[in-house]
């Protein structure tokens, strides 16, 4: 038994936790190879990896997928210190190697001399597409950063190749994401790139995008919905993600055939994102002026919002909750009361609908049956439930108006 425990110490001793082992790093200058501070870790690697995210077998594993910054050209490596084959008898180390491979479009090389050789290259690559929208961001040291955001289709010379390149980021970065099948005119690519300097050339990073599949609605419309959005890690926190939805809604919003927009499951982050983005726009829409807002969620606020930014009802409202709050006295009891009962009707919509699934229970279940479910749906639990989701709705609300206050 002593050696079966010491063996199972020892081959603990050779998992590594994936998350930590995966080295990305987006490259410009060629310094930035050997730099610890331009290397950056998935959030996600259960996959590629499994739900424990543990690779067996290595000791000091590191997994090297190095991109050059605009074309993403890749290098792959794997590195460990010892493998558990060079010690341990019957016993097989994971394939590391043979699992990234399956994610990783072919054209990648292994060779640091080669991928120089590509980097320095990178002043040839353009971004796809046409430009959207520019505008420029000041970084921690003052200096003024330019970014550009560009449509793209998948027709552009080179752009289906570049495109599975950068998806592949999508699997350490989304909890659920998947690689899209992109031969269908339907889709819609943004990407975000930086114009940087390098020896006297201007060249482009690329910074994050979003992708946008068009449904048909009949009778003549279509209702564009993002499927994936994604900024990647050195970029995060700088504001290109409300930039970048708010150049798409822009977009649309000059399509006369586009009916509105919505999102494919959406996270809460994206959510966040949104009503910061959507309370923006409609701020200064007429019908959500602030001697409005006290009258409640009107016809007129909808057919605005849908015609003239192609919000849809739902998401009008959240914008309309956030905007009475800034337009509310909060430290005025009756006030605050108002706004409260206003926003918890709106929540209340689920916990009406259980109780007409009630009332249908009642004709049709036997005692015990009802007793069963009358549990689940216990007023009080229920009010306590409404309470919790419009606190949380109330920190939402207030997050989007204090960013609102920073941007004038």
């Amino acid at each position: 038994m002593a050696d079966v425990n010491a063996m199972e110490k020892k081959l603990a001793e050779y998992k590594c936790d994936t998350n930590e082992a995966i080295c990305l790093k987006l490259v410009r200058f060629q310094d930035d190879l050997d730099d610890d501070g331009t290397t950056f870790h998935p959030e996600y690697s259960h996959q590629v990896f499994g739900d424990d995210e543990v690779a067996f077998g290595y000791k000091g594993l590191q997994i090297q997928l190095f991109y050059t910054a605009g074309n993403l050209s890749t290098l792959f490596k794997v590195k460990y210190s010892s493998k558990v084959t060079d010690t341990f008898d019957c016993v097989e180390a994971d394939n590391v190697e043979g699992k990234i491979r399956e994610i990783i479009p072919a054209g990648f090389t292994c060779n640091s001399d080669d991928f120089v050789s590509l980097l320095e290259k990178e002043a040839n690559f353009k971004p796809f597409g046409t430009v959207l929208h520019s505008y420029t961001v000041h970084n921690e040291e003052g200096e003024e950063l330019t970014y550009q955001i560009h449509k793209a289709e998948i027709s552009c010379p080179g752009f289906q190749e570049y495109h599975e390149r950068l998806q592949t980021f999508l699997m350490w970065f989304i909890e659920t994401a998947s690689f899209l099948e992109v031969d269908d005119d339907r889709w819609d690519f943004f990407l975000v790139f930086e114009k940087y300097n390098k020896d006297g050339e201007t060249l482009y990073a690329t910074v994050g995008y979003m992708t946008v599949y068009n449904y048909y609605v009949y009778p003549d419309k279509t209702r564009p919905r993002v499927s994936q959005m994604l900024i990647l890690p050195p970029f995060q926190g700088e504001g290109h993600g409300a930039q970048l939805l708010e150049a798409v809604h822009r977009f649309y919003c000059g399509l006369p055939k586009v009916q509105d927009i919505t999102a494919e499951d959406p996270s809460e982050n994206y959510v966040k994102l949104r009503d910061y983005v959507l309370t923006k726009l409609c701020q200064n829409l007429p019908s959500f002026d602030a001697d409005k807002l006290h009258l409640g969620f009107s016809a007129d606020m909808i057919k605005e919002a849908q015609e003239k930014l192609k919000i849809n009802k739902k998401h009008a409202r959240r914008v309309y909750e956030i905007l009475r709050l800034r337009a509310t006295d909060m430290s005025d009891e009756e006030k605050a009361r108002a706004y409260r009962l206003e926003v918890k009707k709106r929540l209340f919509g689920p916990y009406r609908k259980n109780q007409r699934e009630l009332a249908k229970m009642r004709k049709c279940l036997r005692p015990e049956e009802l007793v069963s479910h009358m549990g689940q749906l216990d007023t009080q639990a229920q009010q306590e439930e409404l309470e919790k989701s419009y606190q949380l709705a109330l920190e939402d609300y207030r997050r989007v108006l204090e960013r609102l206050a920073s941007q004038a």
